[in-house]
Parts: structure tokens; sequence; C-alpha cells
């Protein structure tokens, strides 16, 4: 049976590499050296970038140090053209593309990526072919971007759209296909895509941070400027293929929007941080997931199971925010793929199934020179500025910038699927608040009321578990906070509340955005005449409320941030609205990342996207009850028969409501009603159907086919048993 691969402990191509190991005597003494990297000495392979670049550019007279400098692209287009073409080659490809990143992409476009791919080569009237791409051909394009989302920034007959080579990310090749990342904008200028606001806010943070550090003793300018780095966790869910293809909700939407629980969840805590059993593909998909990563230089070093049955996670290595949002999206992509493979479907979307934890993408942020001096590491920074209180200056602007713009934090993580996530015992709850821990808070409290003196030192405790097989150990003064949206965990802050299926650029849009604004303020009142740390004394008394190192969960406890006046904002819909505000296209626009047409435009495509995820629902849900439940529920002669045929009618009624309605807010607000107050009670109408229903009159994939891999064994696998 073809399906006896799945039951392999290692994949196919991990398996050729130990075997070529094996047999590849090291240099000392004919032995295998166990401590060898040998094994991938094909990391990065597929990225232009690092060695690779160097060794190709150097055929054609250059370095990989020109790439260093954005000007390579005014200078020296034709001689990394010419580089890139002979790597292509040498790795079987002979195509290229522009690759670039609509908006209004979460959870319904394929890779969240556009692209059109050309053949580099001249085709002549003579019959033959001849390799053909050139520096012009590279570093910049022109396609149709007329179907893509605008919310209004161009007219139908603009329909052009340009793109620009982003040299922060490098190339990279995947099959016979040369991906450039680009800048998607119209003839305008304006941006159409999430790059290109990332690069501006990248270009804002940089410009003030650096103002500021130079007050604070430290010329960033001689330290390879000022940049943002994430490390983005991505979660996910796999389940058997075969009952994705009995579930019209899932592959329609990604998330079932209707299934009785089964008797078992996750109450136990079983699935989490589970062996990965080789009993099941999973394993042997997470392996080739990772070799192909590793393959285009994408650090997917951490693997493990989750905690919702069926639920896993992959998280790299942190890096630059812009190689980092090009790469996840790549992760993203190439789950999706590599899963059918193995006759698995790979979930994405933040809310597949109820009652069980959802996935999220924790964007774990820093900010560090280019020579990597972290700005968010107590000891560094303050060496470096030969300062003392440099790092309390920098975490007022912070903690100000996310109590001053909390609405913008939310509206950034107002994902679709983030409904049905936000507070649900694996996320945050919808109020923007700061988890600093006990002991930061503490010293912030004294250098904000000018008691304390001298650096922040944080604390370690030493944990002795009165055994001589394990001695004693220390851990960091602070636990972890899960609860909070935005805690900092030693080094950088972790932006918990993020959904699994977006593209994290709006995010760290944000971030750099609300924090440039905060180190401008600060650099500008120096300049004044100001003392820096008078200015950070007072940011944090004004925003002192911002911060709470408590359960997040506790609903006294959002009640008292709520009264405190801390950013709530419970609506994805509403939350939205807020990128249109007065307060927030004056930040975008002193900024220059975003001017007001364009907040405009981004709120009115989000909710289009809205609205248009949950058109989908509504029309899936009617189709599954007409086609599905009703006919079993009229075959077995029980269940709920008159309520399901009033649910038809009432869905089809707020559609249509939703269709008439005149802007994209209202369509918006419509939808959110139809999504999360109908749908859910004709959700328990559908669920009550399926638990009177025999099973094998049932014609829908139910839970516990879904969601439990281990335990779910196919009749060709049973054959396999059996033999």
């Amino acid at each position: 049976h073809s399906q006896t691969i799945i039951i392999m402990l290692v994949s196919s191509s991990i398996a050729r590499l130990l075997a070529r190991r094996s047999v590849t005597p090291s240099a000392v003494g004919g032995i295998r050296g166990f401590a060898s990297t040998e094994l991938y000495d094909d990391y990065g392979k597929n990225a232009f970038t690092g060695k690779v670049a160097d060794e190709y550019l150097k055929k054609h007279g250059a370095s990989g140090d020109i790439l260093k400098d954005a000007g390579w692209t005014e200078t020296h287009a034709d001689v990394v053209a010419k580089a890139v073409l002979d790597w292509a080659v040498d790795n079987g490809a002979h195509t290229f593309c522009h690759w670039f990143q609509p908006v209004g992409c979460s959870g319904v476009r394929h890779g969240l990526s556009g692209q059109v791919q050309n053949r580099m080569m001249k085709f002549g009237s003579d019959n033959k072919i001849q390799w053909d791409f050139k520096g012009k051909d590279l570093i910049k394009g022109e396609t149709d971007g007329s179907s893509f989302p605008n919310g209004g920034l161009r007219g139908t007959h603009c329909a052009g759209g340009y793109l620009a080579i982003d040299t922060s990310s490098p190339i990279f090749l995947r099959g016979d296909t040369i991906f450039v990342p680009s800048a998607l904008v119209s003839y305008y200028g304006y941006a159409l895509d999430e790059k290109t606001p990332l690069l501006r806010s990248n270009a804002a943070l940089e410009k003030h941070g650096t103002r500021l550090l130079k007050h604070l003793g430290l010329d960033a300018s001689k330290e390879g400027g000022l940049k943002t780095n994430i490390g983005l966790e991505q979660e996910l869910f796999l389940i058997p293929r075969e009952t994705f293809y009995k579930r019209p909700d899932l592959q329609f939407t990604g998330r079932t929007i209707i299934g009785k629980d089964a008797p078992r969840d996750q109450e136990m805590c079983d699935h989490y941080m589970g062996p990965l059993s080789s009993a099941t593909p999973a394993l042997a998909c997470m392996q080739e997931i990772q070799e192909e990563c590793f393959a285009m230089g994408i650090p997917l070093k951490t693997r493990h199971r989750e905690v919702a049955p069926g639920q896993f996670e992959f998280a790299p290595l942190y890096g630059h925010n812009t190689v980092q949002v090009d790469q996840n999206l790549m992760v993203m992509q190439i789950i999706e793929e590599v899963a059918p493979r193995h006759g698995l479907t790979a979930l994405l979307q933040e809310k597949p199934f109820n009652n069980v934890n959802g996935s999220g993408k924790h964007n774990n942020w820093s900010i560090a020179t280019g020579d990597g001096t972290q700005l968010l590491v107590p000891d560094v920074i303050n060496a470096a500025t030969n300062n003392d209180l440099a790092f309390p200056v920098i975490m007022a602007a912070i903690v100000a910038a996310v109590d001053e713009h909390g609405d913008l934090l939310r509206a950034a993580i107002a994902s679709p699927g983030n409904d049905f996530r936000l507070g649900a015992c694996e996320a945050p709850p919808a109020i923007v608040s700061t988890y600093l821990g006990d002991d930061m808070t503490s010293y912030l409290e004294s250098f904000k009321d000018g008691t304390g003196s001298g650096a922040y030192k944080p604390g370690v405790k030493t944990l002795d578990l009165g055994v001589s097989e394990i001695k004693p150990f220390t851990v960091p003064s602070e636990d972890r906070n899960r609860t909070s949206p935005f805690p900092y965990g030693g080094g950088r802050f972790e932006f918990r509340a993020v959904g699994s299926a977006q593209n994290v650029s709006l995010v760290n849009v944000v971030l750099n955005t609300i924090t440039a604004e905060k180190f401008a303020e600060f650099a500008d009142r120096i300049d004044a005449g100001e003392d820096a740390n008078q200015i950070a004394r007072d940011a944090l008394n004004k925003h002192w409320k911002v911060i709470f190192n408590g359960d997040n969960y506790c609903e006294e406890a959002q009640n008292d941030l709520t009264e405190r006046g801390v950013w709530r904002i419970d609506s994805g819909v509403e939350a939205i609205h807020q990128l249109s505000s007065e307060k927030n296209i004056n930040l975008f626009e002193k900024m220059n990342v975003l001017n007001g047409e364009e907040c405009v435009a981004r709120e009115s495509i989000l909710h289009d996207h809205y609205s248009g995820t949950v058109e989908m629902e509504g029309k899936c849900l009617v189709d599954m009850i007409n086609q599905n439940i009703i006919p079993s529920v009229k075959s077995a002669g029980v269940g709920p028969l008159a309520d399901l045929e009033a649910s038809v009618i009432t869905v089809k009624a707020a559609l249509a409501e939703i269709h008439g309605a005149e802007s994209s807010y209202e369509k918006a607000q419509l939808a959110r009603v139809l999504r999360l107050e109908t749908m859910i009670d004709i959700r328990a109408i559908c669920d009550a159907a399926e638990e009177v229903v025999p099973a094998n009159l049932w014609t829908l994939a139910t839970y516990k086919e879904l969601l439990f891999l281990d335990s779910h064994v196919n009749p060709p696998m049973e054959e396999i048993y059996e033999d």
C-alpha cells in the first residue's frame, strides 16, 4: 500500500542524508564525526545571501558586500542579475517573479502573497532560446493591480501595480523559480501591500531611535543603524485529509462553523509537548517542512505539540523583521503544501475548532543596532551608552506608546479568526496592558518617584530540589505571564495576541510607529533643553496604569483595567475602525508611514475582508444545513427539523441585509452580529441534531474524526497491521 510510507520514523530526505553521512569518513582517522554539521551543508543554499551570494558575485567581479547597501540597485544591478541567474540555473531554476504581499489576505489567499512567474529566457524567431535576465528585470516590475483590494486608492481605469525590490530581504529559490521580495504600490505611490508601510515604519524607528540614543550616549549611526528584530511562533492544526473533504466549512473558511464537542478534548492537557509519535504522519510531515525551510535559510529550529488535540507549533530563531515576515509567509505556504503529501491537511486559521485552544503567532519584538547592541537588555544598553539610566528611559517611551496607542495594537490583531480566540484561555483578552514583572516594576516605580538610583539589575533566584542528582540551578526572578497581551520577556516584548493566519506586517508597523513617535517626542524635548530622565519619569507617571502584572483572565482584573482607562475594544470590527481616527491618522502621517488616504483605505479593506469572510461562512452554513444536516435528520427521523429549516431563512435574510448596507464599516458591523450572535445560536441547533442522529446517517466528519490523529486509523492502515 502506498500509505505504508507514513509509518517511517524519518522523512526520505533525512534518511538519505543520514545514509550519506554514515559512509563518509571524517578528516580524523576515517571515523565519522558525530558533532559534524556536514549533514546540513546545504542549509541556506536556496537563499541568495551570505556565502551563497558571495560565491556567485565573485564570479562577476563583485562580492556579497555590495548587497549590504541598497545602492547596488543603481550601481550593480546587472552584476547582481547575472549572479542570480547563474545561481538559479545551477539549482535547476529557470523562472523568476517579483513576490509581493497584498492587503486583506488572512485566511483566504494561499501563501498570503502575489506573483507573476516569467521565464528568464529570450525566445528568438529562429526557434533558439537564450538566457535573458537583466538588472532592470530584477529591480522593478509592473503588473495589473486591478483585482487586488485597494480601499479606493485607485480607480478601475487606473490598474497599474508597480513593483520594486526590497533589498532588506534576500532573494530566495523554491523549485524552478526564484522569488524577489518586492513592494507593491500604485501609479501615485500609494501602498497597496503589507511590506511598504513596514519599511517606512522601520525608517521612522531608526531615525528617531538614533536621535534619542545619541542623547543617551550612543551614536547608533556608527553601529550599523537601528533595526527591529522579531521571532514568530507559528501554531497550526494537522487533521486527516480524508476528513477535510467531508467538511465544506473547513474547505472554504478554514474553521468548523458547526460541530458537537467530542467526548474528550484538552481537559487532561495530554497533548501539550507530548512525544511526536511516528505512528502518525505528523512527525514525518514536520520533518519535511523543516528540511525544506532549512534549504531556504529559514532557521525553523523548534517543533512540538501544542495544547489542543491535533495542534502543533514551529518556531524559528529571531531575525530582522522584513526577513522574518517574508520567511513566515513561506513557512505557512510550505506547511499547507507539504501536509497533503502525508495524507494531512494543515489548518492555519485562528480558531478552527470550538471549545479547544485556537492558534496564535506570538510576535517577539526587540530593537537593536546593526552591530547587535540590544536596547531592551539593560546591562547591554547601559554599557553601550555608559549611562545607567538609558534602559529606564527607553522602557518609559515604550510603556507610554502602549498606553497611548493600545487601540492601534488592538486593531493590528483584529483578524477574523481572532474573534473567537481572544480571551478564550489560549490568548489574552482584548484589553491592551503590558506585563513587566514585579522586579522591573518595582525598579521603574522607584525611578519615576525619584526614590531610587543606579542601573536596573535583573534578579535571579536559585532553585534547590533537595536531591543530590540535580544540583541547584538559577532561574529568572520573574515567571512567565501568558495572560498578558504584551509582556516583557527579558530582552524582548512578546505580542501574544497575534493571530496564526495573519501577515504580521501591520502588527510590526504599529509597534515600530508608536515607539518611533515616543522616541521622537523624547528627543524633541531633550533638544529643547529638558532632562531625559525627567521626561521618562513624567511619561511613567502619566502612563503607569497600563502596567499590569496579574492574571488578565480574571474578570475582576479586567474590570479594574477598564476602569483605569486602559484601551479595551472587544469588537474586532470597531478596533479596525480606529485606523481612521484623527489621532491615528496624525500619528502615521507624522511618522511618514501612512497618509490619511492610506489609513482610510486599509480600514475599508479590512472591513471588507471581515464581511467577506463571514459571508462565506454564512453560505457554507446554509449549504451544510440543506445538503447534509436536514437530510440526515430526515433519514433518522429525529432532530430539530423545523428549527433547522427556519435557520436557513434567518441566515439568508442576514446575508441580504449585509449586501444592502452602504459602507464597508456598516457591512462589517452587520456581519459581526450574524457571526457572533445569530450563527452561534444556529450552531447550537445543528450540534443538537448531531447529538441524536445515528453515526451511520451523519455525513459530515465529526470532531472525533477531525481532532484525534493519534487514535484515527484509516482502513489502509488497518490492512497494513492485519498483514
